[in-house]
């Protein structure tokens, strides 16, 4: 025999018992102990057999990642601890590789978890299953079903916020590899009466106050809905909010979830449409009028609300309004109009209500399943989930029409339940070739029979009364009922009861009692009549049928004159049992797997085990019975080979190897631990142990044994650790002496070394300090002659240079007096010709001596060398004029140049900055003539240096141009926010001052225009590019005290980056992008409450307003 991988099992680690099958002994007490205590320990399933019960924590937990599906995936249901998880593997295991359809049938009281174990379940199914596109949108449309369903058919009651007020079984449909092709929907008895009355501290459906605080407003106005719920008579208010409750975010949810399953969007619009109407049915109130004949008359209080849904559905006013008037009686060729009284007024209007309601849950689960059937023909593998409401039990008898067609439903599957769970176990023993024995157990069938039988069963009597001619009443439905059922043993009432004794005190004369498997319960009589026979006046049927609506038109067929039906449509019992009967039809042919759901408090409380709760849960879900049955034959049983995996270490003989098969290592094992034969027997492939208490004793046994190979283990574990330690002393002090004579060699080596090196040094030491003074003696030898050289080239040199000037002195004298002969000789050859050109050289002479003294002047008046120094010497003569003008300019260039040449490189980068903000807001913004003097700083924040950003500074590795402070505008409101604006190279950033966490990032190129008004306020927006990620919030609205400095450096660095000039918008009304709508900011000027600075106002949803002093 190979060996087999080690695997854990249910028995390991094991808090209390995780089978309730192997629970000794097995009483009520022990029962609800070891839920307790297993619920303290967050361990909220437990088996009873392949039953799971579940206990709701009211909390989450993690036991549903991804990691635990994957835990749970291709295992064993007791491989590992009980878990939803491993029941839906095996379910889908089994529908997958044995082609067997499967049902999971999930029920308990409301709030016990039974919603959200539908949902681990599907999840679970969805996350196993195949992958690919057409599958996973088959996945997404089944799991998107849900919201769809629970916003219109689940309420917050007293017991649960999200209550299932109707039944719901859901077929999903495989393919031969397991991958889902689709699904089908089925549900059974919405509670319609909860949408004309609610109990006290309960809520409506849920869809009515998810549309009317979700809805926009323009979709508000377009249905004529108000969001206060105080203005709809159908909701209550005591309860319109819940804790911890988005009704907004569930309303968006329910929207997104229509569309992913495939509603168009005019289906979806009709829908709320009908929502609409049947909330405004509410509202119309009636008045009594009296007739000439004395008979009074129902008229409506005030008409506006009819107005407005005819509108909303293309009903004629008039016809509506008749309906709600008048009633009229076909029989066979005549035709009788009556008029309602208020009281019968009202009961029309709820009627249609109701109907109206619950015929639009019909409709979307047909349409749902339009949506998620299975488009291919090929033959199908189905797994159905039933998530249906559990046994319930009001007290003070206010148990109802509703609880008996709920309890008689629990009936007919606890029925089921006993038949299949016994089928199987017969299956298996007969299977595994051991001997059947009849089990006892109570059969509930005379109770359903009690109910459903044709001629003598309550609902029988109930249809029989309620078509019977003549006056008919609660009272004598009882009276019925006494005569019939008065000697069954399952039916109790007051006049039945003292027919065989005397009084029976805790009977009310308007009640009966039924003895159900789960215990009894007392029905209050009163309404069954009106809840059973569902009346809707034909009148009304007619005029929703006339309706302009599409849907409500398609919703009441039998409204079409052409198709008139004198026949009376069939009463909610007759109804119900058919669908029950079509329910256990269905789940008959599959194979059934279970979950028991518990709810351990009426508190709905994390962490609170109430046992008087559980206890009565525990009683009418039947899970003792449940026990008694699954253990009457054999309380445990094992395939061969993990049975002898985990055992193997009690018998010699199988341990550590077992060579032959399974089961004969098994026999051996159990001859040896000498186990009485009585307590087990030996199937084809598994093992049947009889009593709990063996199982517990081999578990004993096994722990023991552990311990003794673990204390081997240790023992053989330590010798080896002592032994490798010793040799691996022995082998490292070899390697130590080794290493060490190695290391004196080497040592003694480098000291002889040593040695030679230094008398080595020595000597040479010596020869340079020979050769150095020899060196040296001869270079002195060499300089000596070198000066004296030197001197006497001197004197030779300056002798020559003496005689070189005297000569050339006289060299001058001869030219001098040349020079001067030769212009003696000039003057006295031209001297006649001077008189005719004196006027001329006079004017030019003069003019030469003018400009020059000018000049001269100019020289000593001249202004400072400051470019922004604008005086200039006057002009002295009128000809001089555009020559003054031209040196004023000259010189004007010129000290700007001598004053830019002083500048370093940062310093020209700021009068650039200057120069480009005098472009842009010279003459425009009256902000700028303030900021000229101000020097642009950029980093104000000191940034680098402060420790307080040190987290902001490691985010950004670009160069940071501006840091400051800021006051972002919010959106909703106008109020300002301080935020940390960073603008760097390619991107403008955001940042908390406080923690100083980034909150937004903007590329440079998603930036497209900045808008100011032109007035003294430091607002401005900052306009990003549409369908960018950055957009998707809309635009920034900030104010600064550097606007002019912010605005600039935004601008140039745009246009370094982008090659693209940045818009500047400078006006006093400008648009501003909020998320998807347009606000118009508009600068007003207003006196200010707070001196001279600007506030901001939100006035609507499209104008901001900003005050300006």
């Amino acid at each position: 025999m190979a060996k087999m991988e080690v695997k854990t099992s249910l028995l390991d680690n094991m808090i209390g018992v995780g089978d309730m099958v192997l629970l000794e002994p097995l009483n009520e007490e022990t029962f609800i102990n070891n839920l307790k205590k297993r619920f303290d320990h967050n361990e909220i399933y437990t088996y009873i057999g392949s039953v799971v019960v579940s206990v709701n924590p009211y909390r989450s937990l993690p036991i549903y990642s991804p990691e635990k599906v994957e835990d749970y995936r291709n295992r064993n249901f007791y491989e590992l601890s009980p878990h939803i998880f491993a029941l839906s593997d095996e379910a889908y295991r089994s529908l997958r590789d044995q082609d067997k359809d499967q049902c999971i049938l999930i029920t308990g009281e409301s709030g016990a978890g039974k919603t959200e174990a539908s949902k681990l379940v599907m999840s679970y199914v969805a996350a196993v299953c195949g992958k690919g596109a057409e599958v996973n949108q088959v996945k997404e449309q089944l799991l998107q079903s849900n919201p769809v369903l629970e916003a219109f058919g689940n309420a917050k009651t007293v017991r649960n916020d999200n209550s299932s007020r109707f039944g719901k079984y859901m077929d999903i449909e495989f393919d031969f590899k397991g991958d889902p092709l689709g699904g089908v929907i089925s549900n059974y008895l919405l509670e319609k009466s909860r949408v004309v009355k609610q109990p006290r501290g309960e809520r409506n459906f849920h869809v009515f106050y998810q549309l009317l605080s979700g809805a926009s407003e323009e979709l508000l106005d377009k249905l004529t809905l108000e969001r206060d719920f105080s203005r709809y008579n159908y909701l209550s208010l005591d309860s319109a909010k819940v804790n911890g409750v988005d009704d907004a975010a569930n309303f968006r949810t329910v929207r997104n979830a229509m569309q992913i399953v495939g509603f168009l969007d005019h289906e979806a619009e009709s829908v709320l449409e009908v929502v609409a109407a049947v909330l405004k049915l509410g509202n119309i109130e009636f008045k009594p009028e009296s007739r000439v004949n004395g008979l009074d008359e129902s008229k409506i209080k005030d008409k506006n609300e009819l107005k407005e849904i005819c509108e909303l559905t293309g009903i004629d006013q008039s016809v509506l309004e008749r309906a709600f008037s008048f009633r009229t009686v076909e029989a066979k060729q005549e035709k009788v109009s009556t008029t309602l009284n208020v009281a019968q007024a009202y009961y029309a209007r709820d009627a249609l209500a109701k109907n109206l309601y619950s015929r639009l849950f019909s409709w979307l689960v047909n349409r749902i399943n339009e949506s998620i059937k299975a488009q291919t023909k090929v033959r199908k593998k189905v797994m159905g989930v039933l998530d249906i409401y559990g046994f319930e039990i009001f007290e003070n008898a206010d148990n109802s029409f509703e609880q008996f067609i709920i309890n008689y439903c629990n009936e007919k599957l606890q029925q089921i339940f006993i038949e299949l769970t016994l089928k199987e176990e017969q299956e298996e023993y007969v299977r595994e070739g051991i001997e059947w024995t009849h089990i006892d157990y109570f059969n509930n069938a005379i109770i359903c029979d009690l109910i459903e039988n044709n001629t003598n069963g309550i609902l029988a009597m109930l249809d029989e009364e309620c078509l019977r001619p003549g006056t008919v009443t609660d009272e004598t439905f009882l009276e019925k009922l006494n005569q019939v059922c008065a000697t069954h043993q399952h039916f109790e009432s007051r006049m039945s009861k003292s027919s065989r004794f005397l009084n029976d005190t805790s009977l009310p004369h308007s009640c009966f009692r039924i003895q159900h498997y789960a215990g009894k319960v007392l029905y209050q009589v009163e309404g069954f009549v009106d809840k059973n026979n569902d009346l809707l006046y034909r009148d009304l049927s007619q005029a929703m049928w006339k309706a302009g609506h599409t849907l409500i038109k398609s919703l009441f067929p039998e409204g079409n004159p052409a198709k008139i039906n004198l026949k009376r449509p069939p009463t909610a019992g007759s109804q119900f049992k058919a669908s029950v009967a079509t329910l256990m039809k269905n789940l008959q042919t599959k194979n059934p797997n279970y979950i028991r759901c518990i709810k351990p408090n009426d508190k709905k409380a994390a962490r609170i085990f109430s046992e008087a709760l559980v206890c009565h849960q525990i009683r009418y879900l039947g899970l003792l019975e449940n026990v008694r049955v699954r253990r009457a034959g054999y309380a445990f049983r094992q395939a061969y080979e993990p049975c002898l995996e985990r055992y193997k270490m009690l018998c010699k003989q199988t341990w550590p190897h077992w060579k032959g098969p399974a089961r004969a290592g098994v026999e051996v094992l159990f001859n040896e631990l000498e186990i009485p034969v009585e307590e087990y027997s030996f199937g084809r492939s598994k093992i049947f142990i009889r009593n709990p208490r063996t199982l517990f004793k081999l578990e004993d046994l096994r722990k023991q044994r552990l311990e003794d190979l673990a204390t081997l283990i240790q023992k053989i574990y330590r010798g080896w650790k002592c032994r490798t330690h010793f040799l691996l002393m022995k082998k490292s002090q070899i390697v130590i002496a080794a290493w060490y004579r190695r290391y004196a060699q080497q040592k003694r080596y480098q000291q002889i070394k040593s040695s030679a090196l230094v008398i080595q040094s020595y000597i040479r030491g010596w020869k340079a300090r020979k050769i150095l003074r020899e060196l040296k003696h001869r270079k002195r030898c060499e300089e000596a002659a070198t000066t004296i050289a030197a001197y006497w080239h001197g004197t030779q040199a300056r002798r020559e240079l003496k005689r070189l000037k005297e000569e050339a002195r006289r060299k001058h004298a001869v030219a001098v007096i040349w020079a001067y002969w030769l212009g003696l000789k000039v003057r006295r050859e031209y001297r006649k010709f001077f008189r005719a050109n004196a006027g001329k050289k006079i004017y030019e002479f003069t003019l030469q001596r003018i400009v020059q003294k000018y000049f001269l002047e100019m020289k000593n008046k001249m202004p400072s060398l400051s470019p922004v120094d604008k005086n200039w010497p006057p002009r002295p003569y009128l000809f001089l004029d555009s020559t003054h003008k031209e040196l004023k300019r000259i010189f004007h260039l010129w000290r700007c140049k001598k004053y830019r040449d002083q500048f370093t490189d940062q310093q020209k980068l700021i009068y650039e900055e200057k120069l480009e903000a005098s472009e842009l807001f010279k003459d425009k913004k009256a902000l700028y003539p303030s900021s000229v003097g101000q020097p642009f700083q950029g980093a104000y924040l000191e940034i680098n240096k402060n420790p307080k950003y040190k987290k902001l500074k490691d985010a950004i590795e670009e160069k940071i141009i501006i840091a400051e402070v800021v006051n972002k505008i919010n959106r909703a409101n106008g109020k300002s926010t301080s935020r940390i604006f960073l603008l760097t190279n390619n991107n403008l950033l955001l940042a908390d001052q406080k923690s100083g966490q980034i909150k937004s990032e903007v590329p440079l190129v998603d930036v497209t225009k900045v808008s100011m008004s032109s007035q003294n306020d430091g607002f401005f927006a900052v306009h990003l590019k549409e369908g960018s990620e950055a957009a998707s919030k809309g635009d920034f609205l900030f104010s600064s005290d550097h606007l002019i400095e912010m605005a600039t450096k935004l601008y140039r660095t745009t246009l370094s980056q982008t090659k693209q000039k940045l818009n500047i918008e400078i006006s006093d009304e400008f648009l501003v992008q909020f998320r998807q709508d347009k606000v118009c900011v508009k600068f007003i000027q207003g006196n200010q409450k707070n001196g001279s600075v600007p506030t901001c106002k939100r006035k609507n949803n499209r104008l901001l307003e900003v005050a300006v002093p």
